[in-house]
């Protein structure tokens, strides 16, 4: 697998990543400028030229990983055999830089119900970079004359995230596909349904947040009745409701979008240090 294709992999299953170039060579190196490598936590992709200028590099990258590093850092390295290194001689004779940028997770969204809320909340998490997932019911809310076609007409023509859309009669079918992380959105058209859905979010390991759409009795008669699906106080816990940011308030569909994806880009901002 060559470091593009790795890159693609870690992505898909959201890896944070470095990419490693070497940028500039002075004199004799084992690698030409421009060679590229990528390191994982776990796994290294692709080479710079082995010894002690690659080890050094992972070690660099591995602790900007740790760190949860968001900005390029440059590596300039000497081979020779008078230069102090940790892992080994490399007399090459030349000197090398290597430029070191941190790949993160893209942060996810899931919406579960693409009513007039959910399409408006859609239109505003599409304008960021994220993997968003529209989940519904019923297909004529997924409709490309409703929602568009990214990167050509619609409410989503200007998406810049990737836009993943699912049609699912049975909507909380739809949660084990989603990526560690994600948060979960839920405003669909049915009370049964939402209860559905976040009792089985709740049942899915690694999601991110957890948000019901509703007013303040919705969620005494749901948490009744998720304590009777066998739900435990702790994990209520884990729902917030109502979503949005009190800040802006509003009963039209667009004014509670705007709260809501507020939110959660608040909570996508706390989450990537971790991330």
């Amino acid at each position: 697998m060559d470091w593009l294709d790795a890159l693609q992999d870690l992505r898909s299953r959201r890896i944070p990543a470095v990419i490693v170039t070497l940028a500039t060579v002075r004199g004799h190196a084992p690698r030409n400028g421009g060679a590229k490598m990528v390191v994982a936590p776990a796994s290294v992709h692709g080479t710079v030229g082995g010894g002690n200028l690659e080890q050094t590099a992972i070690e660099q990258a591995r602790r900007m990983l740790a760190e949860g590093a968001a900005e390029p850092e440059l590596l300039t390295l000497t081979l020779s055999d008078k230069a102090v290194t940790e892992y080994g001689v490399q007399c090459c004779g030349g000197e090398v830089t290597m430029l070191l940028e941190p790949i993160g997770v893209t942060p996810a969204v899931a919406v579960f119900g693409l009513g007039h809320v959910g399409l408006e909340l859609a239109r505003i998490l599409a304008r960021h970079e994220l993997d968003l997932v529209l989940v519904d019911s019923r297909a004529e809310m997924l409709a490309e004359d409703r929602i568009g076609i990214p990167g050509q007409r619609g409410p989503l023509g200007d998406a810049v995230a990737r836009v993943r859309v699912v049609h699912a009669p049975v909507p909380e079918a739809a949660l084990v596909d989603l990526t560690g992380g994600t948060h979960v959105l839920v405003m669909t058209h049915d009370h049964v349904e939402d209860l559905a859905i976040v009792d089985q979010a709740l049942r899915t390991a690694e999601l991110g947040s957890i948000g019901l759409i509703g007013s303040a009795s919705k969620w005494v008669r749901f948490q009744k009745k998720l304590r009777e699906l066998g739900q435990a106080d702790a994990d209520l816990a884990r729902v917030t409701t109502p979503i949005g940011i009190p800040e802006v308030a509003g009963k039209q569909p667009a004014v509670i979008a705007v709260s809501v994806a507020a939110r959660i880009l608040q909570l996508i901002d706390e989450a990537a240090p971790a991330e």
